[in-house]
């Protein structure tokens, strides 16, 4: 998915997202922030617990493979845009 700075979103997902954390109560950012490096982690030991792998190597390998560079680009967009809503949703 490709978006415009003149989207309805007036941006990026990352651009909006980078917007509402620099303008959002800081507790509510921090908590989100807290919550999106634990699943990572968690994550990680999934990769090398159940599949036995390096999850650096293989972390490595997606961002760098280009026939996975537009799927790479649309789920980090819906990151972007799930974790806005979050940070939304307890800001209100």
């Amino acid at each position: 998915m490709y978006f415009e700075d003149d989207d309805i979103l007036g941006g990026t997902p990352k651009s909006r997202f980078f917007d509402i954390i620099f303008h959002a109560n800081r507790n509510v950012v921090e908590g989100e922030i807290e919550k999106m490096v634990e699943w990572m982690a968690a994550l990680e030991l999934l990769l090398e617990e159940k599949c036995g792998l390096d999850a650096e190597e293989e972390v490595r390998k997606v961002l760098f493979d280009e026939a996975k560079k537009q799927e790479l680009e649309n789920r980090i967009n819906s990151l972007y845009i799930e974790y806005m809503g979050q940070i939304l949703s307890q800001s209100e």
